[in-house]
């Protein structure tokens, strides 16, 4: 069995203060593969004391320096692709090829698009041709606490360490205890990157002890955070009394605006997919499919013929089937949520409550299609984090937005229409932080973030460059020296 014990902190592997150890279950199997330690808030003082120190030599480097860090990082990361799909896949269940081609492929992807931005962003410029002598200056917050999620770790990860170390922050991250050991993989390429003792630390732990003590921390300046709406909240709270700036990627509820002009075969299968991809488990996965009534029912029969041929299947095997959710906890969520939906009314037309067929243990779930649900009942208001989809049949374009937009979280939203006047109108008027039209993909460097319940702040690209930084302005500036 794997251990990793030991936590990263002043650029050293070293033991926790007091000896807490955990296993790490492979939701596959429900078996440990892995054991790691359970940090305390004195662990956590050790590393925010080494990320003060770094601080001050690290927010003086120049943009070169961290650039030249960060191409190492990349090419380190790069190197050791395969190790963390494979971590990522034992530790949350991915199936190997997404657990590659996405999961692990996108850390990469983001480390790439901060390079791009740090070359291209100011840091120091006049507020305007006609006031050169009012100089505003872009300078880091400070230490960043950060905590990333299990459901897309490296996608989380690299979306906070890598811009909050570009804008000359220095970090104390958190990872999801469920999912801890392709973060154990990214503390090695910062290692084998060469950045200064301290600039990174890595405190394992669960949110209760390690992210509690964090958000109170009075040596820490800023909190990011990605998980559940109601750990954000918590996170917040805790942040308040310091006055800590904090960044939150919350969850999800996204409409699927299906109107009938569509190409329906095409907008139902990329709709479902983008459901079920990762079992489920993404906060902008379209949870809810609005569909014009004249083509309702034939939406309907499509989802259903789609969805019984979704297969599930052992991460560890190739191919493009889903997984298990990711533990125990989120599989009794998610069956709850389903007998929720069955009580409530609405009708099943694909999968349902239990394990698929051929699978008597591991947290697999059948991929399930409600159908005849209004947006009042629980499977349409909860995020399921699941393979699950709520399909409500709506009359007129005025109604699929009041619909799309009753909902506590505003974080995606998705428009399948061949009108794109129509298709860019509606788009406008979702009140989320990001709407794709007919599958359009979203590039790396895009904002990712969201409206309402679904967090503060975007990340990504320059506007998650800029979450991590001050603003100065400076009056009398004399351009000439500079």
């Amino acid at each position: 069995m794997l251990r990793k014990t030991d936590f990263f902190i002043d650029g050293k592997w070293v033991p926790p203060v007091t000896p807490k150890e955990l296993e790490v279950i492979n939701p596959a199997d429900e078996q440990a593969f892995a054991v790691i330690s359970l940090g305390s808030a004195a662990d956590v003082d050790k590393a925010v004391a080494a990320a003060r120190r770094a601080f001050e030599s690290w927010s003086r480097t120049s943009r070169e320096e961290r650039l030249a860090a960060l191409e190492r990082l990349l090419a380190s990361y790069n190197k050791r692709m395969n190790d963390m799909a494979k971590a990522i896949s034992d530790e949350m269940g991915a199936p190997i090829k997404l657990a590659l081609e996405a999961q692990a492929a996108c850390g990469a992807g983001h480390i790439k698009a901060f390079i791009r931005t740090l070359k291209d962003f100011h840091f120091e410029t006049p507020l305007s041709e006609r006031n050169k002598q009012e100089h505003i200056v872009y300078e880091p917050i400070g230490v960043c606490g950060l905590i990333t999620p299990w459901n897309w770790p490296m996608n989380q990860v690299t979306l906070k360490v890598v811009p909050a170390i570009a804008a000359g922050c220095t970090v104390v991250l958190k990872p999801s205890e469920i999912a801890p050991v392709s973060s154990i993989v990214f503390a090695e390429m910062m290692e084998d990157a060469g950045f200064p003792a301290g600039v990174f630390n890595m405190v394992n732990g669960d949110g209760p002890t390690v992210g509690e003590a964090l958000s109170r921390h009075p040596g820490i300046d800023m909190m990011s955070f990605t998980g559940s709406t109601r750990a954000g909240i918590a996170v917040a709270k805790s942040s308040a009394d310091g006055i800590k700036r904090v960044a939150l990627e919350l969850g999800g509820k996204s409409p699927n605006i299906v109107f009938a002009d569509s190409d329906l075969p095409d907008a139902i299968a990329r709709g479902l997919a983008h459901c079920f991809e990762n079992t489920g488990q993404s906060c902008n996965a379209p949870t809810r499919m609005l569909v014009e009534r004249p083509v309702y029912d034939r939406a309907v029969g499509l989802a259903a013929d789609y969805a019984a041929t979704v297969k599930v299947g052992n991460p560890a095997e190739d191919g493009d089937h889903i997984g298990p959710l990711s533990s125990e906890v989120q599989f009794n969520k998610v069956q709850s949520l389903i007998e929720a939906g069955i009580k409530e009314g609405a009708r099943i037309v694909a999968g349902g409550l239990g394990r698929p067929e051929g699978f008597n243990r591991g947290y697999y779930v059948r991929p399930t299609v409600f159908a005849d649900v209004n947006n009042d009942m629980t499977i349409a208001r909860e995020e399921i984090f699941g393979p699950v989809l709520a399909m409500i049949p709506f009359d007129t374009e005025e109604d699929a937005i009041a619909i799309a937009n009753d909902t506590p979280y505003g974080l995606s939203g998705y428009v399948q229409t061949q009108d794109k006047a129509k298709a860019q109108r509606v788009a406008r008027r979702i009140r989320a932080g990001m709407v794709q039209i007919n599958g359009a993909s979203r590039p790396y460097g895009s904002p990712f973030g969201g409206y309402k319940a679904s967090g503060l702040g975007r990340e990504g690209g320059k506007w998650g460059l800029e979450d991590f930084l001050e603003v100065k302005a400076i009056s009398g500036w004399d351009e000439q020296v500079g």
